[in-house]
């Protein structure tokens, strides 16, 4: 590496590393904007404790200390366990950008241990819960090809267990549908999601009565004013129907894909095959769904079975 190359400044490398994050690994908006959020507040804190700009020379110099500083002071911001070992974890990400692109080592990251948490639950709604949800859309005061819409959309995220980002991402030339559909995920991993009939059915209903015109790559679902359906509209939805219907917090439109997979395999659905439905890169990751299962089948016992709780 050329010597003059040390001098950047450590926001124009993170100006280089956010660029190879949207274009070479093209990571989704959201993600890029956690990592954008993590990492500006980590070189900031750099740019206080260390009392100077920081440069790429500056970075092999750093120390243990100098990362579990930045650690307490953002536990000292109330951040959890989990919240910074993610801050860490995009830490680690750009360092190791940095080792590729610059050769630049920086010893102590690998003495810094993450901070431990337990690993969190999804949290699917019932089988009920889901039901309930679709059709609380129905009983709104809203006209009638919004309920549609809603129904639809909610059927799909159940039915073929979708982020909110790969169901609105969807297009008129998706309809109609097809046995299967394919979806690009997170990382650009491209799936094939079986289409149930009463998905089908629901999307049919929607189009039907939606009042506007559609050009093959227009969005499949439509705002009030004809532009594409946002996710934070969606967000909006589940919490008024949450609240008409007395549901927890926790009924959100992700619980929908949570949903899909735990009842599939409640009832009987191989986890590998959920894996690939799903678009996880790991089976650990899918892995959780089956401990949820097990929880919920335990707490059945623990009310149902005659000795239960006794001695």
């Amino acid at each position: 590496m050329a010597a003059r190359e040390l001098t950047t400044a450590l926001s124009e490398a993170l100006g280089a590393f956010y660029a190879h994050l949207a274009g070479e690994r093209r990571l989704a908006d959201r993600t890029l904007d956690a990592y954008r959020r993590d990492l500006n507040g980590f070189a900031a804190f750099l740019t206080a404790h260390l009392g100077q700009t920081i440069t790429l020379a500056d970075l092999p110099g750093l120390k243990a200390s100098d990362f579990r500083a930045w650690m307490a002071d953002r536990r000292r911001d109330g951040l959890s366990p989990r919240s910074l070992a993610r801050e860490l974890s995009a830490v680690r990400t750009l360092f190791g950008y940095l080792q590729r692109r610059w050769q630049i080592e920086i010893p102590a990251l690998s003495l810094v241990e993450s901070p431990k948490h337990a690993p969190s639950k999804p949290k699917p709604v019932s089988e009920d819960a889901a039901r309930a949800l679709i059709a609380e859309t129905g009983a709104r005061d809203v006209p009638d090809w919004i309920k549609a819409r809603d129904a639809a959309l909610l059927i799909l995220l159940y039915g073929c267990g979708l982020r909110i980002s790969e169901a609105l991402s969807l297009t008129r030339s998706d309809h109609p549908m097809a046995d299967s559909l394919r979806i690009t995920g997170k990382g650009g991993k491209t799936r094939l999601v079986p289409v149930l009939p009463a998905v089908r059915e629901a999307c049919d209903a929607y189009l039907r009565l939606c009042p506007f015109a559609f050009e093959p790559d227009d969005a499949l679902f439509r705002s009030v004013r004809g532009g594409a359906l946002a996710a934070r509209s969606v967000q909006a939805l589940m919490q008024d129907l949450r609240t008409r219907l007395g549901l927890s917090r926790n009924a959100t439109p992700h619980a929908l894909r949570h949903a899909f997979a735990t009842h599939l395999l409640a009832n009987g659905g191989d986890l590998r095959a959920i894996q690939e439905l799903l678009g996880h890169a790991s089976l650990s990751t899918t892995q959780v769904y089956a401990d949820v299962e097990t929880q919920r089948l335990m707490a059945v016992y623990d009310q149902a079975h005659p000795r239960a709780g006794k001695k």
